[in-house]
């Protein structure tokens, strides 16, 4: 656990290496609640998963669970109870053995006995889903195109190393997606029956995303088929036989995206969130929807809903003929759980918090989920299924801190347009007006998100620890405050954004225990581009920090893996400049007076190399301190526990220089 320190420099190396608390999941008797904890392998270099066991009752310790392995991930568990889950551990079945190496597979752990491989595939299986009646499992994998069983992609594969070729031929799709190259491998989803070989029910196409569900029965299998170069904003939802894998409805809608699929407990209807994406005239737009799997009727089950059922999954009531579900939704710097009873009435269930992993009791009484806060890493919590702003009950589980080394407040200012602003601050041990604390301001990445949960990328307490204070804003295209938030930012992502950050940053520097003399800016993704942004518009800033921004505009539209999305918002460069001579930071280069730091991996498809090579190229060539600390094996975020180590050393030692003036360290592993 994370402890209090004598040596507060020290708060990043243990913050690294902490244990993370994922996926939840309960039994079908609800008897068993089985997380998975993430914790970091003796060599101190990656994360590895562990399956735990948690006492729903929350009178026991939780445990690992008996005859796991590191390495087993993603639990899930069958109709009879067996625990299902992720494992490249190896297989003691003599066939399998005698096979080429088949990476991750499926395997089934039941209470008695030892864990026994059920599903593998070659390159391996990615993710699954079960049929809460049946003994049907429905898993995502890889097929190479011209291939259309398991052993046929074998042999390809098989030709391809042997020739040593790793070529891929791009025709109707995009060549990156997710962050990461595509193909050539295209995953497809696949149905295992209890008594019968995998049944090929179709291809999610080259970026789908594993979403899959089963009907109860284990009689249909759902997936999404995803969009492809020539519709770049509409995918399909797929219902096809799960004994044959032939197709009896296909949804979709112009201009709309659909995720996160479940079937209602009587198999009738088919349960999913709709995205409808920002473009030039219209903002982005999510809502729950039903398909009538007789009619094909679609259903907007949250007209009136002003937030998102956004990004956790929808859970249905386990109850046939019970139309009850239970969703969450940022709202003002919190995530709540919300209920939606069949008459379409909303209760949110949770007065503070953000919540994940939802599990509802078998007989709806009950719900279990992870919760965190900004201060307060996720938690398994227990919660009643009906009663509106309650406080949860905390279970036994891993994960938890000792101490922070600081308090969290709020900051609440009005806009220049009139809308309330929100923010949270992070204030340091001992800060007050005689001993005020230096400010960070972190904006978030998104740009559709929300300071509401507690995150382990460009998390405030490593800041705290070292004796700054970190505001956390939600500007213009913030989640959480109504579609009208959309409005105000919608086409100028430095504009209304930009100004409300200044206002809730001026906002917090009213109070007497910050020091409006010494302040810096760092921010990820779309916060790394408001920091390259506002680097142009003001020097008020001592120093920026910019990791993974986007800096030209123009170019990053034709580079990055969602260049059809980012198009849709600002437009064909050629025939409409109006966004991108306004919003992009690269035309008024030579504006930029404040020190910034750089952080940047090689394998970013989100924001690509480019953005960051040409920012440091621009400065350098313009004579502004500029300093570029990149990765080559990283993504679009830093992975790594060493990494994540030495990116908080060298950008504390970098805001240590410039906002404090002490003199620079060099990090000994730079």
């Amino acid at each position: 656990m994370i402890r209090a320190l004598d040596d507060a420099a020290s708060f990043h190396d243990l913050f690294a290496t902490h244990p993370r608390l994922t996926d939840l999941v309960l039994a079908p008797d609800g008897t068993h609640l089985i997380a998975s904890v993430q914790i970091i392998n003796d060599q101190g270099t990656r994360r590895v998963s562990r399956i735990w066991e948690v006492d729903p009752s929350g009178e026991r310790e939780s445990r690992p669970v008996a005859r796991s392995v590191q390495g087993d991930f993603a639990p899930a568990f069958a109709a009879d109870g067996t625990l299902l889950f992720l494992s490249g551990r190896e297989s003691t079945d003599s066939a399998a053995e005698k096979s080429e190496s088949q990476g991750v597979g499926l395997w089934a752990l039941p209470d008695r006995g030892e864990a026994r491989q059920i599903a593998h595939h070659p390159g391996g299986i990615s993710a699954f889903a079960v049929a809460k009646d049946a003994r049907t499992v429905a898993y995502t994998a890889d097929l190479l195109p011209g291939a259309v069983s398991a052993e046929a992609y074998a042999e390809l594969r098989r030709e391809r190393e042997s020739a040593l070729v790793n070529a891929v031929l791009y025709e109707a799709t995009t060549t990156c997606g997710f962050g990461a190259g595509l193909g050539p491998d295209e995953p497809h989803t696949f149905v295992l029956h209890a008594d019968g070989a995998p049944v090929n029910a179709g291809s999610q196409g080259l970026t789908g995303t594993g979403e899959t569900a089963l009907s109860p029965d284990g009689s249909l299998v759902a997936y999404t088929r995803a969009a492809t170069g020539r519709v770049p904003d509409m995918n399909v939802v797929v219902v096809a036989d799960a004994a044959t894998g032939v197709e009896h409805h296909t949804f979709s809608r112009t201009g709309q995206q659909y995720y996160r699929l479940a079937f209602t407990a009587d198999g009738s209807a088919l349960v999913c969130q709709r995205q409808r994406e920002e473009s030039y005239d219209s903002e982005w737009r999510i809502t729950l929807v039903a398909f009538d799997l007789a009619s094909g009727e679609e259903t907007d089950l949250l007209p009136e809903f002003d937030n998102w059922p956004w990004p956790g999954r929808a859970v249905l009531s386990p109850i046939r003929g019970d139309a009850t579900l239970w969703f969450t939704g940022d709202e003002r710097g919190h995530c709540p759980i919300f209920r939606r009873d069949a008459d379409g009435t909303i209760t949110r269930l949770t007065a503070s918090g953000a919540y994940a992993s939802l599990c509802v009791s078998p007989d709806g009484t009950a719900l279990y989920a992870l919760r965190s806060t900004i201060d307060s890493p996720p938690r398994v919590v227990r919660l009643d299924a009906v009663t509106a702003d309650q406080e949860p009950a905390f279970l036994r589980a891993p994960g938890d801190l000792d101490s922070l080394p600081g308090t969290l407040a709020e900051v609440h200012v009005e806009a220049d347009d009139g809308f309330p602003l929100h923010a949270w601050l992070a204030l340091p041990e001992g800060v007050s007006a005689e001993r005020p604390a230096p400010l960070i301001i972190a904006p978030h990445g998104g740009p559709q998100m929300s300071w509401s949960a507690w995150t382990w990328l460009w998390n405030p307490w490593p800041f705290a620890a070292r004796g700054y204070a970190v505001l956390l804003p939600d500007p213009a295209l913030s989640t959480g405050y109504g579609q009208r938030m959309q409005e105000r930012g919608r086409g100028q992502y430095g504009g209304q954004p930009y100004r409300d950050l200044i206002a809730l940053t001026d906002a917090a520097l009213a109070r007497d225990d910050l020091d409006a003399t010494r302040t810096g800016l760092a921010g990820w993704s779309y916060g790394g581009y408001l920091a390259n942004r506002a680097a142009t518009l003001t020097d008020r800033f001592k120093a920026i920090v910019t990791h993974a921004g986007m800096w030209n505009l123009e170019a990053f539209q034709i580079d990055t893996d969602m260049h059809a999305y980012f198009r849709k918002i600002f437009g064909d460069p050629q025939t409409q400049r109006e966004r991108y001579e306004a919003n992009s930071p690269h035309f008024h280069a030579a504006k930029v007076t404040t020190p910034i730091l750089l952080v940047h991996g090689g394998k970013d498809h989100r924001v690509p190399m480019g953005q960051a090579l040409s920012l440091h190229s621009d400065l350098q060539r313009l004579g502004t301190p500029v300093s570029f600390l990149y990765f080559p094996d990283e993504g679009h975020g830093i992975g790594a526990p060493n990494h994540i180590r030495l990116m908080y050393e060298t950008v504390l030692n970098f805001l240590d220089h410039h906002v404090l003036g002490q003199e620079w360290r060099r990090p000994g592993m730079l």
